[in-house]
């Protein structure tokens, strides 16, 4: 930062310590983040005490310019009443000081964090990358890795056309996220389906297993045949819908956003049921997850009026949902493998004749094993 940066005074006892942060670090926040031995095991940087082991009247000492072990320039205080010495680095304050939540980033998972998108913005430039590539150099994983967190998706080619390999793509980055069915499911035309998605019929846009607490929110489908007449894929961003919304009828997303929604699914094996909103924000009011199924709504239990505001907001948004300009359709080929977001993404298909052969196998992962796997390989970690 330049000479000109904001800086603040801690007014200390015999001290006068500068940094660039504003506003003033509480004590209490910079005690806790204290880093050293004696308040981290230096093995794992898991903190060895309690917040309530910490001084009722905790205050800074004193405090000077003092560089740490390697040179770095830094702070260090000396706390009262107990006397404890914490080193500070510049560097850390600099990133880590206070200041409005609206300019620090997310946890990776809202929109705060994601390239928002509709159907055109994609157009010559599908995220996608060659498997041989991806399971063989780690900064084209790390880029395909990226590209999910960002876009919310990534199209893998040439992946081999063989039983249970979707497995293997996600373990390439995270752990498989069994269900009731199974660890993986295959997409096809079934005799006694228990999901539409096993059947020939078009599929409109919709998140996977909404009725499921956690949501599963990874998905990855890989194509092994795809001859049938019809039967193309197509993907629009939640995040970009919702976004829509809250510009275009605030009122309609004030509604989706506060109004719990119970999903359920039942079969001869499985009854599961959850209730969240269709869209579900952070503590900030920031977009986080988008829960859309039409086929997993069960009956709402709401006063009357309660429900005709959801309804009304329900079917505003679902029209938005099926805009044309939002929504990327392609082909899957043998040998694709596409992995998506399913708390953003909603994901749909026409429909396709019986006759011919149209076979994907599918399977659900996690959001937190693939940022983990995309931050190891960032920092040169290697892959699994």
């Amino acid at each position: 930062m330049g000479d000109n940066a904001p800086r603040t005074t801690y007014m200390t006892t015999g001290a006068v310590m500068t940094a660039t942060t504003i506003p003033r670090p509480p004590a209490l926040w910079l005690r806790d983040n204290c880093p050293c031995t004696d308040c981290r095991d230096p093995r794992n940087g898991q903190k060895l005490f309690q917040i309530t082991d910490l001084p009722a009247d905790l205050a800074v000492g004193s405090a000077q310019k003092a560089r740490t072990p390697l040179g770095e320039p830094a702070h260090e205080i000396v706390w009262a009443p107990d006397g404890h010495r914490s080193l500070y680095p510049l560097a850390w304050l600099d990133a880590h000081a206070p200041g409005p939540a609206t300019e620090r980033p997310g946890d990776g998972r809202t929109e705060a964090d994601k390239e928002l998108w509709a159907a055109a913005d994609l157009r010559g430039r599908l995220p996608e990358a060659d498997w041989a590539a991806y399971a063989g150099d780690d900064a084209v994983r790390a880029e395909a890795l990226e590209r999910v967190q960002r876009l919310g998706f990534v199209l893998l080619r040439g992946v081999p056309c063989r039983d249970r390999q979707v497995l293997d793509v996600a373990r390439t980055f995270g752990h498989v996220r069994e269900t009731n069915y199974g660890e993986l499911f295959e997409v096809r035309v079934e005799p006694d389906p228990n999901n539409l998605a096993f059947t020939a019929e078009s599929i409109t846009p919709h998140t996977d297993n909404p009725y499921r607490d956690p949501v599963p929110t990874l998905q990855l489908l890989h194509c092994l045949a795809n001859s049938a007449s019809g039967g193309d894929s197509g993907l629009v961003d939640g995040f970009h819908a919702a976004a829509l919304l809250r510009a275009e009828d605030p009122a309609a997303f004030a509604v989706l956003t506060s109004t719990p929604v119970e999903f359920a699914f039942a079969d001869a094996h499985t009854a599961l049921r959850a209730q969240r909103p269709l869209i579900e924000t952070d503590a900030l009011g920031r977009v986080r997850e988008i829960r859309f199924n039409n086929r997993s709504i069960a009956t709402l239990h709401h006063p009357a009026e309660v429900l005709d505001a959801f309804y009304r907001a329900y079917r505003s948004f679902a029209a938005l949902l099926l805009r044309p300009e939002l929504r990327l359709d392609f082909r899957l080929a043998p040998g694709d493998c596409v992995v998506f977001d399913n708390t953003r993404l909603l994901h749909a298909r026409t429909a396709f004749a019986e006759s011919g052969a149209r076979h994907l196998q599918g399977a659900y992962a996690d959001l937190d094993g693939l940022a983990s796997t995309l931050a190891v390989l960032r920092r040169g970690g290697g892959a699994r």
